[in-house]
């Protein structure tokens, strides 16, 4: 049996496929405790280096890490939604009995907990914990989620120890997307732990009591990896009413850079890489004999429930006039860009919903005639913008190099490489900025007061390459039309600090995040409302970076929130936001941000794929862990 030995993270060496294994240049040795690799599935993390390693209090900030296990394994909470099908449907009941109860007006809400679910130390979960995960939080103000707690609750109580009822300040038919998870969410908290701890900002919680089906192994003190074990009593959570987990331990790992993950999974030593560049994918489908990936063929990528667009900072005088914006929207070459940034993996949406999940059925499919019929007035004509055949363009364009890997049935080219897209044209664009009061000078455009039309599109540089690539391609477009355009690079945190204060002209990056697996928008859409655009030089809250401020789009929202989740209408709703944008066009919706996920099936076969939708391989959002229940050794 081989064992999971050592982890050495150094320049190129790895050891043998019965351990994984990198080295730096620096050499240095980093000893993982022995667990039987093939009981061990290797996943990565792509927080890298945690640098406070023992620091497992989730619910405050202090550099610890989230994606090590911690989210996807360890913790629970009332509801999960799949972006993809789900084990039983995309919507899960977790540690609620059953979906949210609202009064009439959505001013409560009462949830009815499952009973007979413990924590790893043997403490059965109970209301309690419900209770003093909310109250503790609006107590402390700068824990995690006490902002948006103190801004929704007025009361919450435990009628029972399996029932939990919220007052709210407010009526708000979507507060229980705070406890749902999309990505993460409220974590519950084990109340018999923290109210022994003294002051819950300064508690560790380590080692964590698990809700979840795995518990902490062991892990580096360095911040290298970590490692869970599946409990004895999995039964007693709330993932084992779908079965046993398969895989005994699951180590989440730094396996170095892009170069270095590849060649450990060609020598079967990571079994799950979060993200790759297409050139790395396209390397393991060319050498791997047990790669696994969510598209059997090109395009291979998870296409993630967020849109990635040009992001245009309205409060910016240059992109008033929503001529200005369609103008720079059909100067962009949309295979070109798919191109540059996927190598033409990417799956394009014209309209702002990703292109992934349910949402090709509820809105990019039946929103197609309407996008056909949909007319621009430049000021001289009436164009049709909207071409249905990019995808099966750029299909043609690959399929001399990829040959079969390139779907040829119409409904998987849709699948692949999206729903259609804008005609590039120049023509269309020249006439929408001269009805705008644009003039172009020799080879220079310029703005009506007589400046030169200068933009400054901000990219993460190698932070993230394939939104920065595709940022580039966008700006050479608009400097071969006569704009003075050029990249701005805000890499990591710089971005993130830049695009909250609104210093930017234009981002490359999304403000669109949907749940996938259930057509609800509100989940981002809510964000949206004026109420929340924060005045030029204040910090703006999540999500609408681009500090647009529209009446229609207000009664769009406020008409959401007065119906429950599940009613029909917001699909309704959703279709007509879908229109408000493509006519103002206060973003550029690009395409799905395909994560280039990639599964080794030497130890472990049952992965989630597009012909088996169970679930999101992405290995570090929470709901991955309904891929644990799936998996299957394969004896080696």
């Amino acid at each position: 049996m081989h064992m999971l030995r050592a982890l050495s993270l150094a320049s190129g060496l790895l050891l043998g496929a019965g351990s994984l294994g990198f080295h730096t240049q620096a050499a240095a040795q980093v000893t993982v405790p022995g667990v039987p690799r093939s009981q061990t599935i290797i996943l990565e993390n792509p927080e890298g280096t945690i640098k406070n390693p023992g620091w497992f209090n989730i619910w405050t900030l202090n550099a610890g890490g989230q994606y090590t296990g911690l989210h996807q394994l360890a913790l629970d909470t009332l509801w999960y939604i799949d972006p993809e099908q789900g084990l039983e449907g995309a919507w899960e009941n977790s540690l609620a009995a059953d979906r949210p109860i609202y009064n009439q007006d959505f001013t409560e809400m009462t949830v009815k907990l499952r009973p007979g679910i413990y924590w790893s130390d043997g403490v059965e979960f109970t209301a309690d914990d419900v209770v003093y995960t909310v109250e503790t939080q609006i107590k402390n103000p700068g824990m995690r989620w006490s902002a948006l707690l103190a801004l929704n609750v007025e009361s919450v109580t435990a009628p029972d120890r399996h029932t939990v009822h919220f007052k709210l300040k407010k009526p708000n038919s979507r507060f229980h997307a705070l406890f749902t998870v999309r990505f993460n969410a409220i974590w519950i908290m084990p109340k018999h732990v923290f109210e022994k701890a003294g002051d819950p900002m300064k508690f560790d919680f380590n080692p964590p009591v698990s809700l979840g089906a795995y518990k902490l192994h062991s892990f580096d003190p360095n911040g290298k990896w970590y490692i869970w074990q599946k409990r004895d009593d999995w039964q007693r959570t709330t993932l084992g009413r779908y079965g046993e987990p398969g895989p005994k331990f699951a180590a989440y790992v730094d396996p170095g850079p892009p170069d270095k993950r590849v060649i450990a999974q060609l020598n079967h030593d990571l079994d799950v890489v979060h993200d790759i560049a297409p050139e790395g994918m396209f390397t393991l489908t060319k050498q791997s004999e047990s790669l696994k990936t969510w598209f059997k063929n090109f395009p291979f990528a998870h296409p993630d429930p967020t849109l990635p667009s040009v992001i245009f900072n309205m409060q910016n005088p240059s992109f008033a006039s929503r001529d200005v914006r369609w103008a720079l929207a059909l100067l962009i070459d949309i295979k070109a860009v798919s191109m540059a940034a996927y190598r033409g993996a990417a799956t394009l949406s014209p309209i702002a919903v990703p292109p992934t999940g349910t949402h090709p059925q509820d809105y990019h499919v039946p929103m197609r005639e309407w996008l056909a019929s949909f007319e621009l007035d430049t000021g001289k004509r009436k164009i049709r913008p909207y071409d249905p055949t990019i995808g099966p363009q750029i299909a043609d364009m690959l399929r001399p190099s990829l040959k079969e890997q390139i779907p040829t049935d119409p409904a998987e080219i849709d699948r692949a490489f999206g729903y259609g897209w804008w005609k590039p044209d120049p023509q269309a664009a020249t006439e929408l900025l001269e009805k705008a009061g644009f003039t172009k000078r020799g080879n220079s455009w310029y703005m009506p007061d007589g400046k030169p039309f200068t933009i400054k599109v901000m990219v993460e540089g190698e932070t993230r390459p394939i939104l920065t690539r595709a940022g580039t391609m966008i700006v050479q477009q608009w400097r071969q039309f006569g704009i003075d355009a050029k990249t701005d690079v805000a890499p990591g945190t710089t971005m993130l600090d830049r695009r909250g204060a609104g210093d930017f002209d234009v981002l490359i990056s999304w403000s669109v995040e949907t749940y996938g697996g259930h057509p609800d928008l509100a989940f981002f859409l809510d964000s949206w409302h004026s109420q929340f655009v924060a005045e030029p030089g204040k910090t703006q809250s999540p999500r609408n970076w681009q500090r647009w401020a529209n009446p229609e789009l207000d009664k769009i929202i406020e008409d959401i929130r007065r119906i429950d989740f599940d009613d029909p209408k917001s699909i309704e709703l959703g279709r007509q936001y879908v229109k408000l944008m493509v006519r103002e066009m206060p973003i550029i919706p690009l395409m799905a941000y395909n994560v280039f996920t990639a599964m080794d099936e030497h130890y472990w076969t049952g992965y989630p794929t597009a012909e088996n939708p169970y679930g999101n391989p992405v290995p570090n959002w929470g709901n991955s862990r309904t891929m644990m229940v799936r998996l299957k050794p394969t004896g080696k």
